[in-house]
């Protein structure tokens, strides 16, 4: 099959959350698997910086009112699959995060990921030597591709659509005045179209016009269909059901591997953990903890913001330390949030770290050197960091909800009697409730030979991308039939 897909960013060229990481991993795996696959990006300048020999198979002169234009094709440094990169200097030519500037969210961004939306439409109806059989499009940046391609078939047999939400929070909202730069027909703006809430919603769009609709767990492919998590979007949702499918996201064990990682003092693997102790004796010794290997070690690598528990995690501190265990925390986010955790840290100094920032090497370090890894969420679409943490052999401590429900087996009696156990699970979004778990895990930690059987269990788990490929090849070849 020919899959073109539409990201708005990859690994390692450029990232801000988990979204990358699928971006390069998921099109590797299915080439892996004999697929022909292609992406399409935004051409921003680490896009531009990582290219290897991209010719161009498009020019326009002003795309989008972002001034000259053009489609290049090659390939990109870390990149496993082949990429089309939407080069607009007036769009993308900008420094740092690829959304948001100094004073907020990019004022354009609605021309900026509308063009792309375009190109994924142009490369669908134009190229001489490959035309895609699907499109699949990541995220609301993404959005408007299905629409782009149903709306500008103008005769062809368009390709199958896919859309994936990664995280339904994360919409795509514009003012309905905007919808004159979309480059779409009148009749696109409805209810049945890219409409919402009386303005343009790029994701809205996406769900409208794709073919077939999945996110990143089974759990949350559920949960989204209600009010509670469904974020406005849940009545579309269930007319649509029978299109919308659930897939866990896979990781890529040739990066996230303890017994190869070079971000690592020591390697280790499940028959041999004694690399583990000396990647916790130097996250201590990094991050300015005490020296203290038989303190159970939390680590948290998250957003700093309320949807991932955040608050409740800062309220459990107190009792974490009195447990006399430690914190090692990597993220940033909400500004207050931060400020509190930094007064946390100058009250529990030598037991909480918060070092905020994002840092790639040091998030290998507290996969591997931290005890057990805390993800309070109150909605988590897959979550990455506890199949991380699985494979590191560091015991996920989370909430029962979208991806996390799916992927971690709580340590319940007869679960570890049973050996299957693999993390410790808690149901309600309360202080209270993370607490008591941070007890059960801190009572089990104690108790070596059900600690170790745990991550033995936990480091046996196979979260493969080539299992995740299989199952996203079933939801194309549906389409193509």
């Amino acid at each position: 099959m020919r899959i073109l897909h539409v990201v708005p960013e990859v690994y390692p060229v450029v990232k801000t959350g988990g979204l990358a990481d699928v971006a390069a991993a998921l099109p590797a795996a299915l080439a892996q698997r004999g697929q022909d696959v292609r992406l399409l990006i935004p051409g921003y300048p680490a896009v531009l910086e990582a290219g290897i020999d991209l010719e161009p198979v498009m020019t326009d002169g002003n795309l989008f009112w972002g001034g000259p234009a053009q489609i290049l094709y090659g390939r990109l440094k870390g990149v496993g699959v082949p990429a089309y990169v939407l080069d607009s200097a007036g769009l993308f030519n900008r420094p740092g995060n690829p959304y948001i500037g100094p004073d907020g969210d990019w004022p354009d961004n609605h021309l900026r990921f509308a063009a792309l939306g375009w190109a994924a439409s142009w490369l669908s109806y134009n190229l001489p030597d490959w035309q895609p059989q699907v499109v699949h499009a990541h995220d609301w940046q993404a959005g408007l591709a299905p629409a782009h391609v149903h709306c500008n078939a103008n005769g062809h047999a368009p390709p199958a659509t896919v859309m994936t939400i990664h995280n339904i929070a994360y919409q795509g909202f514009f003012p309905a005045s905007s919808f004159g730069d979309l480059a779409l027909p009148e009749q696109a703006y409805g209810m049945h179209g890219v409409e919402f809430w009386g303005g343009v919603g790029f994701l809205k769009a996406g769900l409208v016009y794709a073919d077939k609709i999945t996110t990143v767990s089974r759990t949350y492919a559920h949960e989204i269909q209600g009010p509670r998590a469904g974020n406005g979007f849940d009545g579309l949702l269930r007319d649509r059901h029978h299109d919308v499918v659930g897939i866990v996201n896979g990781v890529d064990y040739g990066i996230w591997n303890p017994a190869a990682d070079p971000h690592l003092p020591a390697p280790y693997w499940p028959e041999n953990l004694t690399g583990k102790a000396a990647a916790k004796a130097e996250l201590q010794r990094r991050m300015g903890l005490d020296p203290d290997p038989d303190a159970p070690l939390f680590g948290s690598v998250n957003r700093i913001a309320w949807l991932k528990g955040v608050d409740l995690l800062i309220d459990a501190i107190p009792n974490l330390v009195q447990r006399g265990a430690q914190l090692a925390l990597l993220g940033h986010g909400d500004p207050w949030y931060e400020g509190t955790l930094a007064e946390l840290e100058r009250q529990y100094k030598g037991r909480v770290v918060c070092y905020i920032a994002f840092d790639e090497a040091l998030s290998h370090l507290i996969q591997g050197g931290a005890d057990a890894v805390l993800v309070p969420s109150r909605s988590e679409p897959c979550g990455l960091t506890q199949l991380y943490a699985l494979r590191y052999g560091t015991v996920p401590v989370v909430r029962h909800v979208g991806g996390l429900a799916d992927t971690v087996v709580n340590a319940e009696p007869w679960n570890l009697a049973a050996g299957i156990a693999t993390g410790f699970v808690f149901w309600d979004a309360t202080s209270d409730a993370l607490s008591g778990t941070i007890d059960w895990a801190c009572d089990t930690y104690r108790d070596r030979k059900a600690w170790e059987q745990m991550q033995q269990v936990g480091m046996a788990q196979d979260f493969s991308w080539d299992h995740a490929a299989a199952e996203y090849e079933k939801v194309y070849q549906s389409l193509l039939r």
